[in-house]
């Protein structure tokens, strides 16, 4: 006998065949208002007055004022008197017992001491008599950045003295930020630099398409369909210019067929994860390109098992010298990073024995 089957110790397998509305049918309103009470539906779509146990029998006075129920509320809070002290407050005095706090642990301690460093009579001497500028001058070479704000450990790289009143009992006041000039929009003609990519000319090499808006779906067809058949374009950019996921297909596809580009950079545009796996897919097929980038795409984490799927497709590429792609879980992160280095480290090897040679 299961526990379920059981109730305060009396079998209820007799009831098991019974209909429940037949049962409910039997009790009275009282006893199905006393049910109500204890059982809680634990249905959402049921309202809250539906679901709660409180009943107010008593009849609506008239439709409700927010206004005047708070004007109520606060009336009857001002009204009503405070409950007195059982012990008065005195200023001064000290009601219970005092919290003192335990002493730290023996570690801790002795972390805190201090450690006495013989840096000779030399050392001694010289650190001793030195100014506060030549110490942060000292600090900044030996990159002590917390000793420090940004205005003096630049001016001691750039030896231009330091700005008067950021000594150490100085003001500590921010920096100013730098106001940097916008950067230019994007004058790429569109049209033209397509036209070159279709006749395959030998005088582009790098198309930068970054942040053109409103380029239509029939000039990326054209630009991919056109990649699979040039043989000169060794950068393609194109940073924040809408790439959807039908864009991203065929741009896989042409990656499958040309054997010349070296860069590509897809940053901030709406590829999800599949497409990004299925780019770097297709880099195993000519085995060409050096550099990649994907990242910053609608969906910022890519999960576990597409990450892991990368890393195996990486692992694979005896080509790829960088990947920029937002890597969440250190495994993918560490062996990517080390089979990537291991590629820079074959191809330097090469170089140099070609040089030899």
């Amino acid at each position: 006998m299961t526990t379920a089957a059981k109730l305060y110790g009396k079998d209820l397998t007799e009831y098991d065949e019974i209909d429940v509305d037949q049962l409910l049918s039997q009790l009275s309103p009282e006893e199905i208002s006393m049910l109500v009470k204890e059982v809680d539906p634990d249905d959402t779509l049921l309202p809250p007055s539906q679901r709660c146990s409180y009943e107010c029998q008593k009849s609506p006075t008239g439709p409700l004022d927010r206004k005047k129920l708070i004007e109520h509320i606060n009336k009857q809070a001002l009204e009503t008197p405070d409950e007195p002290e059982l012990k008065p407050y005195v200023p001064g005095t000290i009601r219970g017992k005092k919290w003192i706090p335990p002493p730290p642990p023996l570690k801790m301690q002795e972390a805190e001491e201090q450690i006495a460093i013989d840096l000779g009579d030399e050392y001694e001497q010289a650190l001793s008599d030195a100014t506060q500028e030549e110490i942060i001058d000292l600090a900044a070479i030996l990159g002590f950045h917390s000793m420090m704000n940004q205005d003096q450990y630049h001016a001691s790289l750039l030896n231009k003295g330091q700005p008067v009143g950021l000594g150490w009992d100085g003001i500590t006041k921010a920096t100013q930020p730098k106001v940097f000039p916008a950067d230019p929009p994007n004058d790429t003609d569109v049209d033209k630099t397509l036209q070159m990519v279709k006749d395959n000319s030998h005088e582009l090499t790098t198309l930068n398409w970054n942040n053109i808006k409103n380029i239509s779906d029939e000039k990326f067809t054209t630009l991919f369909s056109a990649l699979k058949e040039n043989n000169h374009l060794e950068t393609l950019n194109l940073v924040n210019v809408g790439l959807a996921d039908r864009h991203g297909i065929k741009l896989a596809e042409a990656l499958e067929k040309n054997s010349t580009l070296k860069v590509l950079n897809v940053e901030t545009n709406f590829l999800t994860p599949q497409v990004i796996l299925r780019l770097v897919k297709s880099l195993l097929v000519q085995r060409s390109l050096e550099e990649f980038r994907g990242a910053n795409q609608r969906r910022y984490v890519l999960g576990n098992k597409i990450e892991m799927e990368i890393t195996k497709l990486v692992e694979e590429n005896p080509t790829l010298l960088r990947l920029g792609l937002h890597l969440e879980y250190n495994d993918a992160r560490q062996r990517i990073a080390t089979h990537l280095q291991r590629n820079i480290d074959r191809i330097r090897q090469s170089r140099a024995s070609a040089q030899n040679s």
